[in-house]
């Protein structure tokens, strides 16, 4: 009899450790490989919408650039100057996306003043990378994005950083984890937590919506990526972020929830601004308010001198 038991103990516990494993890999999996969108459907895309001007890009004066990451890989960028001017920003665009997501971005900058730098996180369009982990190493690619466009720019330049989605809760990791080299941030729609966002994604997309699908991810998450979604969280950075950040989001956002950029705003002390926009969905602030974006993005740079 207790050799039957302890034999149907060890089938069960054998077969509740399959399960875990399974699941572990698969949710994982959809993480880290999360398939991206096919680079010609991005631009044909754009072109439709009259956000891609393919005759001024290709006749704008622009610089390929491959920067090295300290993860291992390369990271393609293109240096875009349209404008005689040492003002540039950088662009980050959101998970899936990838450069040509970001030129929309550069056009609106150049009605500004400034030159840009639009690049591809890794794992996206060109650059290298295996896996996407939401910011944890992207946060250090952007690190040396910034430094190469500091050096070419210059140390007196103004540089300001602008994030969607991704790229946003990127940019405020960067801000707010190194000695940073920006002048100020654009920050439109991040996580203010992924953990948070990864419960909030689990219990309207999957079938198993408790905390303990989290713990499992993020026990597979460390074995295989070398993090947990306790390490990617703006939240904790905030305090950190001393230069000025504009918040952008959408109330119709129902993927990363505005609620999110608004406990960021709060968190962030001195100079900051916020946007709450009415019409647009997840990452569409600008798409659907390109006017009222501009606007928001000139009265922010008037607002805090960020043109000099």
């Amino acid at each position: 009899m207790k050799r039957r038991v302890v034999y149907i103990i060890g089938i069960t516990s054998s077969v509740i450790t399959a399960f875990l494993t399974f699941f572990g890999i698969l949710v994982t999996n959809r993480l880290m490989y999360l398939k991206t969108k096919d680079s010609e459907v991005i631009l044909q895309r754009e072109m439709i919408a009259k956000r891609f001007d393919r005759q001024w890009f290709e006749t704008v004066r622009k610089d390929d650039i491959w920067i090295p990451s300290p993860n291992g890989y390369n990271l393609r960028a293109i240096f875009l100057r349209p404008l005689d001017t040492t003002r540039t920003v950088v662009i980050c665009h959101g998970v899936t996306e990838n450069k040509v997501n970001s030129i929309k971005y550069a056009r609106l900058f150049e009605r500004l003043g400034f030159n840009s730098v639009i690049f591809d996180h890794r794992r996206h369009g060109d650059s290298g990378g295996k896996t996407t982990s939401f910011g944890f190493y992207e946060k250090m690619d952007l690190k040396e994005v910034v430094t190469a466009v500091r050096k070419r720019v210059g140390k007196r330049a103004l540089i300001g950083i602008h994030g969607e989605s991704m790229g946003a809760a990127t940019t405020l990791l960067y801000a707010g984890t190194y000695e940073d080299e920006a002048d100020f941030y654009i920050s439109d729609c991040p996580f203010s937590d992924f953990s948070e966002q990864l419960l909030h994604i689990i219990r309207t997309e999957m079938p198993f919506k408790t905390s303990m699908s989290l713990r499992i991810a993020n026990l597979f998450l460390k074995i295989r990526d070398g993090y947990t979604s306790a390490a990617v969280s703006p939240r904790e950075v905030m305090k950190f972020i001393d230069k000025p950040v504009l918040f952008i989001h959408s109330m119709e956002d129902t993927f990363i929830l505005p609620q999110m950029t608004e406990e960021l705003y709060e968190l962030k002390e001195g100079d900051k601004m916020l946007k709450l926009f009415a019409k647009g969905a997840h990452a569409k602030s600008y798409n659907d308010n390109p006017d009222e974006y501009l606007q928001t993005v000139q009265r922010f740079l008037n607002r805090f001198r960020l043109y000099s």
